[in-house]
């Protein structure tokens, strides 16, 4: 049995999500819409929270994204928590709101059964997303209880942690795969997006954190930092320490992998060791999200260093004058 008690789901979310999850039944029995006690990321993903807009939902979730994908358009881990069933379900969401090019693999969608088909009956949402998990909820007195239903089990926290890891993993694979794949709607959204924010790099340079610390490089009135011509190909940003004058390679961190992305950074900084005479060469990765293979990586190369990127759209009401 898993017993949550709110004074503690602080200090202990930091390391187990099964009490993430128990404190979020209990949040959406309760009824309370408020989701800034959750974390903004766990495994390396974007974690997005539920409760309802303005009224509660009839399925709150809890999703989690890559930096590419939304909620309204992607596919994505999801906890659904049907509560008029008292069913939390686990599954291979779906976006509804808007429909996405690319979905989970054949694997899935053949095998798994979809949420409609499980529950027998038109649900309110989600239907179309497809089982990983299938949990009974139980709320008693001193605590909440979660009995799997296929294997007809009451579930730990070590197991739905670990139920939990095990579908990240193997999502984080899927659209890793989908990433390098060029043709896929995955990678073209990626690519364009980073793009795009090396475009606004550069032409905002004086209004960035770069701006504070490097110049751009500029010869006879030619701007020449961004896609540097190297003879082993072309540096997304090159610039210089303001202090040192030293040379910075800027690189984002495309459809491509944290240890292809570490090596083509160091193979960069090589260059411009050897042709620039610049022993104290270093080294920026721009990157939607920082993952473990990268913190490892890191570790060996300390003249490397990571800032994460956020896409922030505002809207403001246009006043004719």
């Amino acid at each position: 049995m898993l017993v949550i008690r709110n004074a503690a789901f602080i200090e202990v979310m930091k390391d187990s999500f099964s009490t993430i999850l128990i404190n979020f039944i209990k949040q959406a029995k309760a009824g309370d819409l408020k989701t800034s006690m959750y974390p903004k990321t766990w495994e390396d993903l974007r974690l997005r929270v539920s409760f309802g807009m303005g009224a509660p939902a009839r399925v709150p979730w809890i999703a989690f994204v890559t930096p590419e994908m939304e909620v309204s358009r992607g596919f994505y881990p999801v906890y659904l928590y049907y509560k008029d069933q008292d069913m939390l379900v686990l599954a291979y969401g779906v976006s509804e709101t808007e429909e996405y090019a690319e979905t989970w693999p054949l694997e899935v969608t053949s095998s798994a059964v979809s949420i409609e088909s499980f529950f027998d009956t038109k649900v309110p949402r989600y239907g179309d997303s497809f089982v990983y998990k299938a949990y009974r909820v139980y709320i008693e007195d001193e605590g909440v209880v979660l009995h799997e239903v296929k294997e007809n089990k009451e579930k730990s926290g070590i197991d739905l942690d670990s139920e939990l890891h095990t579908l990240l993993e193997y999502y984080k694979q899927v659209v890793s795969k989908k990433i390098q794949d060029s043709s896929s709607s995955v990678s073209q959204g990626l690519f364009y997006m980073e793009k795009q924010l090396e475009d606004f790099i550069i032409h905002n340079w004086e209004h960035t954190e770069f701006g504070k610390r490097f110049d751009l490089i500029i010869e006879d009135g030619v701007p020449l930092s961004q896609q540097y011509r190297t003879d082993i190909g072309p540096i997304d940003i090159l610039a210089k320490d303001k202090k040192t004058g030293s040379y910075v390679v800027i690189e984002l961190k495309r459809n491509q992998t944290s240890d292809d992305t570490i090596g083509q950074a160091t193979r960069y900084m090589g260059w411009i060791k050897e042709k620039k005479g610049d022993k104290n060469v270093s080294a920026i990765i721009v990157a939607g999200s920082y993952d473990q293979k990268l913190d490892y990586a890191l570790k060996m190369v300390p003249n490397i260093e990571v800032y994460l990127y956020e896409v922030d759209f505002k809207l403001k009401m246009f006043k004719d004058k």
